[in-house]
């Protein structure tokens, strides 16, 4: 038993032991009319690790009493895949309700191992439990997602981990007989960073470094993880404080302070891809056409860190991220999409397409004057002549304002100058 790690021996094995997410297993959460009604569609649980996602996958099957296979997206391939769907399916008898599939770190399949899922889901052969870290938005396929409920799990409250504490001491047979006195927190809590697991797993490491009566203050405790604990926790709330940082030291063009924030994120185990997909995001929403070359090296940053891993993404990511960090900066492109996009959104009014620039595929569409007048760019000195392309209703609107408080960026305010005069001024 005392080999057994605390956090598996408190596993809560019932709805009424869950500690935590009120808004799912409360009295009025989904889960619980789960229970009620037996009827659970395919979902994924997107949450921080330590917050108890394989826990309630593995409450509502056995309170469903319904048969529960598990694959980790680390290991498994199509193949697997395969041979779990084939088992479920001959788990199927009449009206059986089906079995459950949990797949933990779903975000970690490829799409062809999305894909082997999608018949499976839909032909109702087993109800999908997926678990991941990372937004599904991204991660998981549209097909597999359009049929999948997305429920989020939240970083533990300090009350919960209250919680969790008392009943860990007072309830486990080997912390019971250690006698352990409680006088500060607030280490423990910090440290936990809102991680039910990592909590358990800290009261283990402090437990475990001395013999008998065990006192926990906020030295001790400090004391004991010195060594054991990164400065930067993945998963917990400096999650979040953290990548913002980052992503502001580098939009406020300070190499050493983004550096900084990226090596405590690779030290903490922060996912090298994760990384590298903020930074294209900056590219394009912070650096735009200040300098275009930007977008291009981010995106072979993460073509890189794809292919490469780490450690050696590690130099990729600190040579992208000084680029970046000293790059001009202009986020035009950026203001000039959510301005057209407000525009067209709230646009009540149905603006034509110029006849000119219609295409004309067939004879009728030529003889009512679809192309009519069109200039081919190209037959024209330097590749340009001035013509309508905005609806009528909208000639010399202006979207795109470029800055010209950037060198490149000033060049295109003067050659939009040049071609169109006073048209977009």
């Amino acid at each position: 038993m005392a080999n057994i790690p605390l956090a598996e021996r408190l596993r809560p094995k019932t709805i009424d032991e869950y500690i935590g997410q009120d808004h799912l297993v409360g009295k009025n959460g989904v889960f619980r009319k789960f229970f009620e009604t037996g009827n659970v569609p395919s979902f994924i649980l997107w949450g921080p690790p330590g917050v108890g996602k394989t826990t309630l996958a593995k409450i509502v099957a056995t309170q469903l009493n319904r048969p529960f296979f598990t694959l980790s997206a680390v290991t498994s391939g199509v193949k697997d895949v395969r041979e779990v769907i084939e088992r479920a399916r001959k788990e199927r008898f009449f009206d059986a309700k089906p079995p459950f599939l949990f797949i933990d770190e779903i975000h970690r399949f490829n799409k062809s191992q999305q894909d082997s899922l999608l018949g499976a889901v839909e032909q109702g052969i087993f109800t999908l439990i997926g678990a991941t870290t990372e937004n599904p938005s991204f991660e998981v396929i549209s097909p597999l997602l359009s049929r999948c409920q997305v429920y989020i799990l939240k970083s533990m409250e300090e009350d919960d981990l209250e919680t969790l504490l008392h009943r860990a001491i007072t309830t486990d047979t080997e912390l019971k007989a250690r006698d352990i006195e409680v006088k500060e927190t607030a280490a423990l809590f910090r440290l936990s960073g809102g991680d039910a697991r990592k909590l358990l797993n800290i009261l283990d490491i402090i437990v475990g470094a001395t013999e008998g009566r065990v006192v926990v203050t906020d030295q001790y405790v400090t004391d004991c993880l010195q060594q054991n604990i990164a400065l930067y926790d993945k998963n917990g709330e400096q999650h979040y404080d953290v990548i913002s940082a980052f992503i502001k030291s580098v939009r406020g063009s300070d190499p050493n302070a983004a550096i900084y924030y990226l090596a405590r994120m690779l030290a903490g185990g922060e996912e090298p891809r994760f990384i590298a997909r903020r930074l294209v995001i900056l590219a394009s929403e912070d650096i735009g056409l200040a300098n275009p070359n930007a977008l291009l090296l981010a995106n072979a940053c993460f073509d890189t860190v794809h292919k490469i891993g780490m450690p050696e993404a590690r130099i990729t990511l600190a040579e992208t991220t000084i680029y970046l960090a000293t790059s001009a900066k202009s986020n035009s492109a950026y203001r000039a999409i959510n301005e057209a996009l407000a525009f067209v959104q709230h646009d009540t009014q149905n603006r034509p397409v110029p006849l000119n620039i219609r295409n004309a595929p067939t004879k009728l569409m030529e003889e009512a004057g679809y192309g009519k007048g069109y200039k081919y760019s190209h037959d024209y000195a330097g590749h340009f002549v001035r013509q309508e392309f905005m609806p009528e209703s909208l000639s010399g609107h202006r979207f795109y304002e470029p800055d010209r408080q950037n060198g490149a960026e000033s060049k295109i305010a003067d050659r939009i100058e040049q071609l169109w005069g006073d048209k977009y001024r």
